[in-house]
């Protein structure tokens, strides 16, 4: 399936905002399945993938906390990465005022591959960042090396065994005002996607559409169209226009 990049955010859109959840705006989490989608990091299935739990999550604030001068936790309280990333790097940025380098501590998270989106934005603002995390499926560790001005990531994949049970739903991003050693960075990873294939992907889905695998695309469409239909109708029940009063 080839679908327009208006097509999707409309899709995302429509899908998130049926949700009615408070934490995160559906514009920008559209924005960010949309960029991952585009560079064939399968945006719309880690998307339909969130959407299944979403529901489920407490839908509330994150806990952050300053550890040291150039370190940060949060606690996501088992919640998407995609409500609440882009106000943590926000909040992130800040903190880099004065000073060369910042690491953050996320922990409790899901749907971490969303993060690619906010990663990208700093690299253009002459911020350098790293992000790595570990899966309990394949592949069980990840990382991104992004370096000032890139358009696109290095990005590194192993299913060598992770360190800890522990990190399964972490994920630590690092910012410097200095670029990051790729190769030191890189050693124990197996599979390499170079940044520049990443852009060049990007560039023909913004050129030629953007290819979604069919079952996926009809995934998100029937979500965004149920959770629309049972948002009207609780509108239409409230209004009292599916009430039947007792003769």
């Amino acid at each position: 399936m080839i679908v327009s990049h208006n097509e999707l955010v409309a899709a995302v859109n429509k899908a998130f905002l049926g949700m009615r959840r408070s934490c995160g705006e559906a514009d920008v989490i559209a924005g960010m399945v949309a960029d991952l989608q585009m560079v064939g990091l399968d945006g719309v299935r880690h998307f339909n993938n969130a959407s299944d739990f979403m529901g489920l999550e407490d839908d509330c604030p994150v806990d952050i906390s300053v550890t040291s001068d150039n370190t940060i936790e949060v606690d996501l309280h088992k919640c998407s990465l995609a409500c609440h990333l882009p106000v943590i790097m926000d909040y992130a940025i800040e903190k880099m005022i004065g000073v060369k380098a910042l690491k953050i501590e996320l922990n409790n998270c899901h749907n971490r591959w969303l993060a690619y989106s906010e990663l990208v934005k700093l690299a253009a603002k002459g911020i350098a960042c790293t992000a790595k995390w570990d899966n309990g499926t394949s592949p069980k560790r990840t990382l991104y090396v992004l370096n000032r001005g890139c358009v696109a990531p290095e990005l590194f994949l192993s299913d060598l065994v992770m360190e800890s049970e522990e990190s399964l739903h972490n994920m630590t991003i690092e910012l410097s005002v200095h670029d990051f050693d790729v190769v030191h960075l890189s050693k124990g990873y197996t599979t390499h996607i170079e940044s520049h294939k990443l852009a060049e992907k990007q560039k023909k889905a913004w050129n030629e559409g953007i290819y979604i695998d069919d079952s996926q695309w009809s995934t998100l469409k029937e979500t965004a169209t149920a959770i629309l239909v049972e948002s009207s109708q609780r509108s239409a029940q409230g209004a009292g226009e599916l009430f039947t009063a007792e003769s």
